[in-house]
């Protein structure tokens, strides 16, 4: 019988969509419950790639597991709808946002539902949806509330030409991603979210949560909590100016300040300072770099000494000179940095770019050739003062103490971690329910109120002054206060993409109620998300916002956890064919030109999928050629799945030849119902490896294993039970064409039960132990042949079943046997000599 994956598929798809076997049910006491989460996917014009498949279909193959082990899964999917991209290709092609939409998320549909993938479909949620938002605005006005969101001008990027704020990924080498324009910094007014008021408990709350290490290890980089010492310096311009440090030992060795182009002092300053003009042409150069391109550590060190101002340093007396250059950010400590060249690598490039004294203050290195950063117990102190002779762990905190009893110097804990930037300029977003009321100020409108519903406008592009297309909108604009019933303005932003996503999976737990965003009985029952994955790159925007947002819930009673995720791990990116890899070049000539057109790419024979690239995978077109499980298996099966992977389509006709194997085996099974002798050690071995490997997302691992044993089943035969457990083994991975085979082989009609709603098999560890062990035979070293005997045999049975071996015998033969060497049920080396 042929496999015709098309026509099972459909019919198991058709039946799930009808029998719903994967209905989550809230508040179901006789089981335990597992909810199992995926990042909801972004429903792109371009539908999903194959890099989508790799994590949905771990969680799948997981939490159909879950369920066969008798968990109330709740496997939930929605979409995360509102955003830039959806809105520029309206804006290209002429079409409204919600069209876009609507259209992508049906498409994706359609895909998600091809893959197979146990979703409880009943519980889709879509973030551009009124019903939905309507509480991501709730949220809102509760952060509103409680002093954790405000307004604030602050530097952006804006773009010439589009006349909009771009965030820093959207800038590249100074220019506009999407249109080519100069790009420039300019002051605006921002919503902002306090997410710095929760930067501690954001950090030590790690330690409790079963985060994979480099997760752990990146939020806690990002937030970049350190202990230091806030310093302050006097200077001739009337005013004290202020630097935070984590090396005070290393004030001595000062030679230098410099501070950011931003700076409100320079300002202030501007009549003092006698080359104003060269500063002021530097903060436009500066204005024109994004944050990402000014904080690059390698890139050259550009500045402008500031002509007539002279800082003190407290420790020493010296005078030093100070600098505005583009490397010091304002979002980061005082906006003021002091240069300790000798010690820092940074300060030591700037101080050799503008001739300034390098001074050694930690002995241990060759500070005339570069910094010397070391900070271990070898690391002394030298031209420091009182400070001389001590280590530099030894050094910081006195120096601390001397600061602070001086009077100017204070400790400090700092953060990296910046206020969260919650507003954007542009249509498709939430509309922000706040009215700005000229005797109120700002005002929260009345929950009542909620959906502030997005207006339908004829023009979604953006403005010639950079504000919202909503800005336009008079009659929606304007309105009275809450408050006094006065004229006010409604707020023309619209929130980020990331507000949509910090509490989705919430709203999946109770996605129909319309009077609170998660009911109190389901959050109880379903909270916290045991098994989160998702992407690393979204481990400091989206991981890091949904637990600031999910904290301040708590904290409101509105949830009983204090983390929403339980569990995160992570995986990897599936890579392309490279078309301008050297290696598919033939002549020397053309690898060259390769090399010198395309750099450092050229040396890699597989990189990121791209359009430009012409090396996107279509999911639709390998499951039009090979089938959805195919399709799921290999994707599997290409590797650790923590790790990138190259996709490859001979591998993927491996896959399907596997599938292939399986389904012949009906051929050859015979009528015994129980599992067979000759496979039982296999089987229970398999078992327990796939149990196993799936737990630790070791699923090509797990695959392999169940390879192993259809080969074994090929080679012995099978009963019916052996493939039986088979398949209950291969249903997360290939569940359509199990249930296929479930139904022909009568398991269906014996059992009354699709073979995904059988209990997951159990293994008998005494009967993973073979009962016999086939050992290679060595005479000094050298191959001779294979014996078999019983598993864990002592020495003397594994000589004497080798020595009957005709090549051992020959090989022995006026030999004396003076050490034997045996590796338990793996290999016995029989050491001989000539026979006196």
């Amino acid at each position: 019988m042929q496999y015709d994956f098309a026509a099972i598929e459909k019919k198991w798809q058709d039946n799930w969509e009808k029998t719903k076997p994967y209905r989550a049910v809230t508040g179901d006491k006789t089981r335990k419950k597992f909810y199992g989460l995926i990042e909801f996917p972004y429903p792109s014009a371009a539908g999903l790639h194959v890099g989508h498949p790799r994590p949905f279909t771990a969680l799948d193959v997981v939490t159909r597991k879950k369920r066969m082990e008798g968990y109330n899964v709740l496997f939930p999917i929605g979409f995360d709808a509102f955003g830039l991209p959806t809105e520029n290709f309206a804006i290209k092609n002429h079409v409204h946002p919600a069209v876009v939409t609507q259209e992508n998320i049906k498409n994706f549909t359609r895909q998600l539902k091809m893959l197979g993938y146990g979703f409880d479909w009943d519980r889709c949620v879509d973030t551009t949806d009124p019903q939905y938002y309507k509480w991501t605005q709730w949220i809102f006005l509760q952060l509103f509330k409680h002093g954790l969101a405000y307004k604030t001008t602050m530097p952006v990027n804006w773009c010439t030409s589009c006349k909009c704020v771009l965030a820093n990924e959207e800038v590249v080498e100074g220019v506009c991603e999407r249109c080519g324009s100069e790009v420039v910094r300019k002051e605006k007014s921002q919503w902002m979210l306090r997410i710095t008021k929760y930067a501690d408990r954001l950090i030590d709350d790690l330690d409790d949560l079963d985060f994979i290490e480099r997760v752990k290890i990146q939020q806690k980089n990002w937030i970049g909590r350190s202990t230091g010492t806030e310093v302050t310096f006097k200077t001739n311009m009337g005013d004290d100016v202020t630097v935070y440090t984590t090396r005070a030992d290393t004030l001595f060795g000062t030679t230098y300040m410099v501070i950011s182009p931003e700076h409100p002092l320079l300002k202030k300053w501007k009549d003092q300072i006698a080359n104003w003009a060269e500063v002021e042409e530097y903060q436009a150069a500066a204005a024109r770099k994004s944050d990402f391109e000014r904080g690059e550590l390698n890139k050259d060190k550009t500045g402008v000494r500031l002509e007539g101002v002279e800082v003190i340093n407290p420790v020493t007396g010296g005078v030093l000179p100070m600098f505005v250059s583009d490397y010091v950010l304002m979002g980061y400590g005082t906006g003021i940095v002091m240069g300790v060249p000798g010690h820092d690598q940074r300060d030591w490039d700037f101080a050799k770019k503008f001739g300034l004294p390098i001074v050694e203050v930690v002995k241990g290195g060759d500070v005339t050739k570069e910094a010397f950063v070391a900070k271990d117990d070898k690391a002394i102190m030298v031209n420091s003062g009182f400070l001389n002779g001590m280590t530099v762990k030894e050094a910081i905190p006195a120096m601390k103490k001397y600061a602070v009893e001086q009077g100017w110097g204070k400790e400090k804990v700092n953060f990296k971690l910046r206020d969260w930037v919650f507003s954007r300029q542009r249509y498709w977003g939430e509309p922000i329910p706040l009215v700005n009321c000229e005797k109120c100020g700002w005002v929260a409108i009345p929950e009542s109120e909620l959906p502030l519903v997005l207006p339908k406008v004829e023009s979604y592009e953006p403005t010639d002054d950079g504000e919202s297309p909503l800005s336009k909108m008079t009659d929606w604009v304007n309105t009275t206060c809450p408050c006094c019933g006065g004229p006010a303005k409604r707020e023309t932003d619209t929130m980020p993409q990331w507000a949509g996503s910090s509490w989705y999976f919430l709203r999946y737990m109770d996605p129909h109620n319309d009077k609170e965003l998660v009911g109190k009985e389901a959050e109880e029952y379903w909270g916290p998300v045991d098994w989160y994955n998702g992407g690393m790159e979204h481990t400091t925007l989206h991981l890091l916002y949904s637990r600031f947002w999910h904290k301040f819930l708590y904290d409101i009673g509105v949830v009983h956890t204090k983390e929403p995720y339980a569990k995160r791990t992570s995986h990897g990116m599936i890579l392309g064919k490279n078309p301008h890899y050297v290696g598919n070049a033939k002549t020397e000539e053309e690898k060259q030109a390769l090399r010198e057109k395309y750099g450092a790419q050229a040396e890699r024979p597989a990189v990121k999928m791209s359009k430009s690239l012409g090396n996107v995978v279509n999911p639709d077109d390998v499951i039009k050629a090979y089938g959805a499980d195919t399709m799921r298996l290999y994707i599997m099966f290409i590797g650790d799945f923590e790790k990138t992977a190259s996709w490859s389509d001979e591998a993927v006709k491996g896959s399907k030849r596997f599938l292939d194997r399986c389904w012949n085996l009906m051929d050859r099974v015979t009528d015994d119902p129980e599992i067979s002798q000759q496979n039982m050690a296999a089987v229970h071995k398999t078992i327990k490896k796939v149990t196993n490997d799936i737990d630790e997302l070791k699923m090509n691992t797990a695959i392999a294993a169940l390879m192993a044993l259809v080969n074994d089943f090929y080679a012995k035969g099978l009963s019916k039970g052996d493939l039986e457990a088979l398949l209950k083994l291969l249903s997360p991975f290939a569940p359509h064409m199990v249930e296929e085979m479930w139904e022909l082989m009568g398991y269906a009609q014996k059992y009354g039960k699709m073979c995904m709603q059988m209990p997951w098999p159990g293994y008998d560890e005494s009967k993973t132990i073979d009962a016999t062990a086939e050992m290679a035979v060595q005479v000094n070293g050298k191959l001779k042949g294979t014996v078999v005997v019983p598993t864990d045999s002592d020495e003397q049975t594994v000589v004497a079943a080798a020595m009957a071996l005709e090549k051992v015998k020959k090989s022995t033969e006026g030999m004396t046997v003076v050490k034997t060497i045996l590796v338990k049920n793996k290999l016995v080396n029989l050491i001989v000599k000539p026979a006196k």
